[in-house]
């Protein structure tokens, strides 16, 4: 499990390696083109149904961690999270925010 830092409270998000590694790939070609997006995710620990979600645009802060060594990319993930970051849900993922 990799972690997603955001913003400059430095929210952290637990999310899966491969996912993480493929999510790095696409926030980083869309903030390129100066395009904002939508993440949502959903923690298995929480009620069903509780989602959460974060406004990715170019001067948001940052930071992916992988725990392990980065993944094979698969070209069809690549394709599905670039697609669902121009829908207005954004891409959406399974996750745990992590306490400080």
């Amino acid at each position: 499990m990799g972690t997603l830092y955001y913003g400059a409270s430095r929210l952290a998000l637990k999310i899966d390696d491969v996912a993480l590694a493929h999510l790095r790939v696409v926030a980083t070609a869309k903030l390129r083109r100066n395009e904002s997006f939508a993440i949502t995710w959903t923690d298995p620990d929480e009620p069903e149904g509780a989602r959460e979600s974060l406004w990715i645009h170019r001067d948001a802060d940052l930071m992916f961690v992988l725990d392990g060594r980065a993944p094979r990319l698969d070209n069809s993930l690549l394709a599905s999270m670039s697609a669902a970051a121009y829908v207005a849900r954004g891409i959406e993922l399974e996750a745990r925010r992590v306490t400080p």
